[in-house]
């Protein structure tokens, strides 16, 4: 359930995602603007959307009484159900590599029927800030990028002088010119207790009484993945123990899976859904990810991360939220951080000079701070 999971199948209706029903309004006079919905167009990776609800936290305090809510895929759709501040979530699968126009147009119908007063572009697309356009949204908020002048009808300068993506997302929800605050609200996730359990009930775990370390082995490119033999080493030795250790991602990682938990004890709990992976991760008492996705969506639940970095820098690529150890190879690599999802010279050093040892010792901290007795 990395940002590189291959999932598809159709939309589901949940409760932040209501039936397409009604007839097209007229867009917000000055009046109704202040009261009108906001739409925020999000990068559509898990770590950047999770990152996103910074926006809303922002927005929400600037506007308290104009709704916000967030254009999704099928794979990020049930993050927003556990993002305090967002109404609902407007499910769209656009293919990356065309502009499908077709489905541009079914989704400026359905975000005109919304009577949008503004929309918060994130990403510098021309394709992104179509739909936005078409839906004749009165006020489209966007970086200046790849010649939309006029998609984009408040245009910002300045985003390159912003070295991180939450500082670039976060500057479109304030006024122009505004400076950003010394501390961006972290991102939030909320999982209420009752799903818990019946999650729980369903996969067979209601009677699981150890405290649980969640894996999240998997990453968008090869360069950014600690060892499978690393993380089994892990696994073996947080089971002896004594902790219960789950093992998620998506479909791609169901073969690392089953290196890792091998004749272990270790549950492989990867599959296609999303929410299946956040609910885990709300279950645990502490995660051990790579620089990726679920990282991101454990440090906004709240649980314990320890996040391993090779090829991406912590200071731009970490979460808002505290993690509870960062590791990092003690080697002092010229080529690091590349930022590349595969490692160009081919050696790895990055990941590869991380010791299942130094992750051992940083989890089982995070452990003794979290777990009594652990």
């Amino acid at each position: 359930m990395n940002d590189s999971s291959d999932i598809s199948q159709p939309p589901v209706l949940a409760r932040k995602e209501r039936a397409d029903e009604g007839l097209a309004g007229e867009v917000p006079d000055a009046e109704g603007m202040n009261r009108s919905a906001i739409l925020i167009v999000p990068y559509m990776w898990i770590g950047d959307f999770v990152r996103c609800h910074s926006v809303v936290q922002l927005l929400r305090e600037r506007f308290p009484e104009r709704p916000v809510d967030m254009v999704a895929t099928t794979l990020c759709a049930p993050l927003t159900d556990y993002m305090p501040g967002v109404r609902q979530r407007i499910v769209a699968d656009l293919p990356r590599g065309r502009i499908a126009v077709r489905r541009q147009l079914v989704l400026a119908a359905r975000l005109r029927r919304e009577r949008y007063g503004t929309a918060l572009v994130m990403l510098r697309t021309w394709k992104s800030a179509l739909a936005p356009f078409l839906a004749g949204i009165p006020e489209r908020i966007g970086f200046a990028g790849e010649w939309r002048f006029l998609l984009i009808n408040d245009l910002r300068w300045g985003e390159r002088s912003l070295p991180r993506m939450i500082d670039r997302c976060a500057a479109l929800a304030l006024p122009r010119g505004a400076k950003l605050p010394a501390e961006l609200p972290p991102p939030r996730l909320e999982v209420p207790a009752a799903e818990i359990a019946a999650w729980r009930g369903r996969r067979g775990l209601g009677g699981e009484r150890r405290p649980v370390v969640a894996l999240a082995p998997g990453a968008v490119g090869p360069a950014k993945r600690w060892t499978g033999t690393g993380y089994a080493e892990l696994a073996r030795a947080l089971l002896a123990d004594g902790f219960a250790v789950w093992v998620l991602g998506g479909p791609s990682e169901k073969s690392l899976a089953a290196e890792i938990v091998g004749d272990s004890r270790a549950r492989d709990l990867t599959g296609h859904d999303l929410r299946d992976a956040t609910i885990a991760l709300a279950c645990a008492s502490v995660a051990v990810s790579n620089d990726s996705g679920l990282m991101h969506v454990a440090a906004a639940l709240g649980t314990p991360t320890v996040a391993i970095f090779g090829p991406t820098s912590p200071w731009h690529w970490a979460p808002l939220n505290p993690l509870a150890a960062t590791v990092v190879t003690k080697s002092k690599l010229s080529c690091q951080p590349c930022h590349r999802p595969v490692c160009r010279l081919g050696h790895h050093r990055c990941m590869q000079e991380i010791s299942a040892a130094e992750v051992i010792a940083a989890t089982r901290t995070a452990l003794a701070a979290t777990v009594p007795g652990g």
